[in-house]
């Protein structure tokens, strides 16, 4: 690994971090935090320590039976970026081609880069609907690639990739001995009528998620990679390096969360049905932008028909107090990300915020 590739780091996270919060945050991706008393939860069923360093069995047993899968195919790991992290770095070396989709979420390129890949892109266009067409795939594929990185819901776009179209791009992986990583956090936002993860497609396949983006559960970290057992037992072991042994209490809740899901779903489902309608109408009433709409998820990402979304972005932070993702940390400077999970109430407020910035720009 190059010093270079060392020192990378996440501009898109720095920015969230630091830059993203407004009055009216439109920039967030996932169902407003949880609160701890909203968990049907005591202190005699939580402990401080584990004595199993490698998963609580509990929790991977309440996750396999959720993604439908053997204990031995679970890894838990620290959200869905760690999970990312922590799968990017057992199925790559320095050197080797990396396949991402463009455009992607932005720590993913970065990571790959961190870890010394070579990246190769392949494009999801907006004239297409932002669909993977497994041509593109083909015609980038080839003998030194490794890996292929796809976010299912696409993330920024909230678009869903079928299942013939992901099969398909398993085959091509298989073609040429790559395995194929999945992002399928945004998924659990179809909650009961949630697709099959791609790793029942085939071994080639990797999967990643958490219960962050769907319920509100951001703070227990609780993430999960599905592949097959040899993979999964080399990512055990590379934890070793990166996070030893998990916070157990954490562990614990999570596994009170998923006895629990049913009835948190329940919530967010309703929230994300009517706030989708809410955005939907309110792109509706505007011509000044141009979009794919999502189907399920917590994102849609609008283009610009004209001026510069830096600027748009920009103006609406700092005049009327809501926040977007800007573009530009999805390889697109024209379009920003725009998060609709918020309370319905502030969804309501930052849109009305947002045409007033449309209607500004347009002036």
């Amino acid at each position: 690994m190059n010093q270079d590739s060392r020192v990378l780091v996440s501009e898109y996270m720095h920015w969230a971090k630091t830059q993203s919060g407004a009055r009216f945050n439109l920039a967030v991706s996932g169902l407003p935090n949880l609160h701890l008393r909203e968990l049907d939860v005591s202190l005699s069923q939580l402990e401080i320590t584990t004595q199993f360093p490698y998963g609580y069995p509990p929790l991977k047993q309440a996750l396999a039976k959720r993604m439908k899968v053997d204990e031995q195919c679970v890894v838990t790991a620290a959200g869905t970026t760690f999970a990312n992290h922590l799968a990017m770095a057992a199925l790559i070396n320095p050197g080797d081609e990396v396949l991402i989709e463009q455009p992607t979420y932005e720590p993913l390129l970065s990571l790959a880069r961190y870890l010394g890949a070579t990246v190769k892109r392949f494009p999801r266009r907006f004239e297409d609907g932002f669909q993977i067409d497994p041509d593109e795939v083909e015609k980038a594929l080839s003998a030194k690639t490794r890996l292929l990185v796809i976010t299912n819901l696409h993330n920024p776009t909230g678009v869903l990739t079928n299942q013939d179209t992901m099969k398909n791009v398993g085959e091509l992986a298989r073609s040429t001995g790559s395995r194929v990583l999945v992002d399928e956090v945004y998924l659990e936002t179809f909650f009961e009528q949630r697709p099959p993860t791609a790793f029942h497609f085939g071994d080639e396949f990797v999967t990643t998620s958490s219960l962050t983006k769907a319920f509100g559960l951001s703070g227990l970290r609780c993430g999960w990679i599905v592949s097959a057992p040899d993979i999964a037992e080399r990512m055990w072991r590379l934890n070793d390096l990166f996070a030893a042994t998990p916070v157990h209490a954490g562990e614990r809740l999570s596994v009170v969360a998923l006895k629990q899901i049913e009835r948190i779903a329940a919530r967010a489902d309703e929230l994300l049905a009517h706030n989708l309608t809410v955005v939907n109408s309110f792109l509706d009433s505007r011509a000044d932008v141009e979009d794919v709409r999502p189907q399920f998820g917590t994102i849609v990402f609008p283009r610009l028909k004209k001026g510069n979304a830096d600027e748009f972005c920009s103006l609406l932070r700092e005049k009327y107090e809501t926040s977007v993702v800007p573009g530009r940390f999805f390889e697109m400077a024209n379009h920003f990300r725009l998060g609709f999970a918020l309370d319905s109430e502030g969804l309501v407020a930052g849109l009305k915020r947002l045409g007033q910035a449309l209607d500004e720009m347009d002036r």
